[in-house]
């Protein structure tokens, strides 16, 4: 209760300093101003108390290095700056649903102001301690047959989905965002094209989606802070929601847009270029972002708090799932599901590639029917898959291996299997019999009561 209080008071009405502006170079700027002003991501404001928004990302001896949220047309030397003290804050509420906000959480819909919330809560926040969370055991359906067998998800889970460019991200996010079980959505669109966003409000949520959730927003012409903050904007409205009990689901799309815009922030802050051109601050930015999603606290014997179900989306560059920040994520998250360019190549979506997709929580969440019919099916997979071009070229003789004879004879039906409409919503149930029918059909009808009592 102390420390709640502490924070509250901490939040209450901010001082304001004023600044110069000293030098500006490129992205940088830098000013000078009252030492007691000078802090580590502190909000400014340009030219005047409510001009363009800007944030103190570090130190050039006693100059403060600043970096504009917004426009600075006009902008020139000995300009003032505004420095504000405190804490960055914000108070969401029930009233949030179904609203569309930018980085610092004002509305964007047209809709009118937002009504805020009582409690403050930090904007960037520490992950709960994770001996005090809840475990992460419930299984949970996503609607798309391809994750819900290969790569199930749990509440509470943190998933990725890698993908190229053009290779369908996007399409998958929205098919998840209509068949994900939730009673809270929390969308944070970062970087991406403006077109994409009232594509994904109207054509993906519709308004019986869009009323249980919240969009953050910021497209890729926005600068690199307020793309930044709007990733832990995302993440500070579903810890809210999670602190209330409900059950919520986070899509991040995408983290790379994140660890690039934070990328410009370190190299105008000074960090040293590494691995291809990523600063060392945005390893270390990852998992302190990631981290906040995941089960709440266990409040009293076998209650805990809400949970946040993350589904992060990866922009993989040129197709090198290995690279660095794609690399990064897998190592944090509790699974990723990879997207294949050649799967979409040839007409199947969602271009889900099982071989390279795991849950890390698999084994938990599964029956051992339910992984005796998904592990088989991965066998049939990838014998196929290693086969695929001596099948193709007439180069392989029938009868030469048997389980190579029966990977090639119910390919086309795994193909079909793996198959789904954007609009469809797949019961995972449903799938596993379908399954489980394809790998027995001598037996389905038996086979499908094993697949649906392991279900159960």
């Amino acid at each position: 209760m102390l420390a709640s209080a502490i924070r509250d008071i901490k939040a209450l009405e901010p001082r304001q300093y004023e600044g110069r502006v000293t030098a500006l170079e490129g992205l940088r700027i830098e000013a000078a101003g009252p030492q007691q002003a000078l802090r580590l991501g502190a909000a400014v404001r340009f030219g005047a108390e409510n001009g363009p928004r800007g944030e103190l990302v570090g130190f050039e001896g006693d100059r403060a290095i600043l970096l504009a949220c917004d426009p600075l047309d006009g902008l020139g030397p000995g300009a003032p700056v505004y420095f504000t003290s405190g804490m960055d804050t914000v108070r969401p509420s029930e009233a949030w649903l179904g609203r569309v906000l930018d980085a610092f959480a004002e509305p964007l819909d047209g809709k009118g102001p937002l009504s805020q919330g009582i409690r403050p809560r930090l904007v960037r926040s520490i992950p709960p301690n994770a001996q005090a969370r809840a475990r992460v055991d419930q299984k949970m359906a996503l609607g798309v047959k391809a994750i819900d067998v290969f790569a199930p998800c749990a509440r509470g889970q943190r998933l990725g989905v890698f993908a190229g460019s053009g290779v369908g991200k996007s399409t998958i996010m929205s098919m998840l965002a209509r068949g994900a079980d939730a009673d809270i959505i929390v969308i944070g669109l970062i970087g991406e094209r403006g077109r994409e966003v009232r594509e994904f409000i109207e054509d993906t949520l519709g308004e019986d989606g869009l009323a249980k959730s919240v969009i953050v927003t910021a497209t890729s012409d926005e600068a690199a802070p307020r793309r930044r903050r709007a990733a832990w904007l995302t993440m500070a409205v579903a810890e809210h929601f999670r602190d209330e009990g409900k059950q919520v689901v986070c899509f991040l799309d995408s983290v790379t847009r994140f660890a690039m815009a934070q990328r410009e922030i370190g190299l105008a802050a000074g960090e040293p270029p590494t691995t291809r051109g990523y600063t060392p601050s945005v390893f270390a930015e990852l998992p302190k972002l990631l981290e906040r999603a995941g089960p709440g606290l266990t409040v009293a014997e076998g209650e805990a708090q809400g949970q946040i179900t993350g589904l992060f989306t990866v922009l993989v560059d040129g197709d090198d799932h290995n690279e660095p920040v794609a690399d990064a994520v897998r190592a944090i998250l509790d699974g990723h599901i990879t997207l294949s360019r050649q799967i979409a190549e040839r007409g199947r979506f969602p271009a889900v590639d099982v071989l390279k997709s795991i849950s890390r929580l698999q084994n938990q969440l599964q029956t051992p029917q339910e992984k005796a019919i998904a592990i088989r099916a991965r066998r049939l997979i990838s014998l196929y898959s290693n086969m695929e071009e001596l099948v193709r070229i007439g180069a392989y003789a029938k009868g030469a291996d048997a389980e190579v004879d029966e990977a090639v004879r119910l390919w086309p039906l795994i193909e079909t299997f793996l198959s789904q409409d954007v609009h469809d919503v797949s019961n995972p149930e449903e799938a596993f019999t379908a399954l489980a029918n394809i790998l027995l059909p001598a037996a389905p009808v038996a086979q499908a009561g094993v697949a649906r009592k392991a279900v159960r």
